[in-house]
């Protein structure tokens, strides 16, 4: 997983409530055995709409969503952030995340940051007006703020998931860093556990 770096870019504004994982990503394309290409089926049935946000080329390049309250919410399907990382976006903000949503978007190194509604609101209307207008997102600060400086907020993260994100470590990198004790272990598990070989 690559470390996160602060992202600075204009936003997708999506102002819907209750986006679920059927919505990101149609069941239909969870055969695919692989975890990329899924971004060109994200929102396909939204999409048939001429005026669904991402048929905007004004918005491409995005790098930071914004959408409503409860994103994410439905099956628990890890499918749903690769389609969204697939997109190119680094950064998901909403008032609220379903849980298991959040956490299969952490393990791939995608920054989901809670804001009050009042704020969502605000970088949504900006990015309607002005799909140029750049946010920038600094998670070693814990910010999010307008490239002109007109705005700012601090958002709260768990540490852990912060930690992971800015270096880069999925559940892998994680247990490599053990790598020293694991390697202790091995060397000495014949010892501790021997071997029964059949007679």
């Amino acid at each position: 997983m690559q470390k996160f770096e602060t992202v600075k870019s204009n936003v997708l504004p999506l102002d819907r409530a209750d986006v679920d994982t059927d919505q990101i990503i149609p069941a239909q394309y969870l055969k695919r055995i692989e975890r990329t290409g899924f971004g060109p089926f994200a929102f396909e049935t939204w999409r048939r709409d001429p005026d669904f946000v991402l048929n905007n080329h004004a918005y491409d390049g995005a790098e930071i969503l914004v959408a409503g309250p409860n994103f994410g919410c439905g099956s628990s399907r890890e499918h749903a952030p690769w389609a969204l990382e697939g997109l190119g976006l680094k950064v998901l903000i909403a008032p609220s995340f379903a849980d298991i949503f959040r956490n299969n978007c952490a393990k791939i190194g995608l920054l989901t940051v809670t804001l009050p509604q009042d704020d969502i609101n605000h970088l949504i209307a900006r990015a309607e007006e002005n799909p140029a207008g750049q946010v920038v997102v600094d998670l070693v600060t814990q910010t999010v703020s307008t490239a002109d400086g007109t705005f700012t907020r601090s958002f709260e993260i768990d540490p852990f998931v912060k930690h992971c994100l800015v270096e880069g470590l999925d559940a892998i990198g994680l247990t490599m860093l053990e790598e020293d004790k694991i390697t202790a272990f091995e060397a000495q598990r014949e010892d501790i556990y021997p071997e029964t070989i059949p007679a």
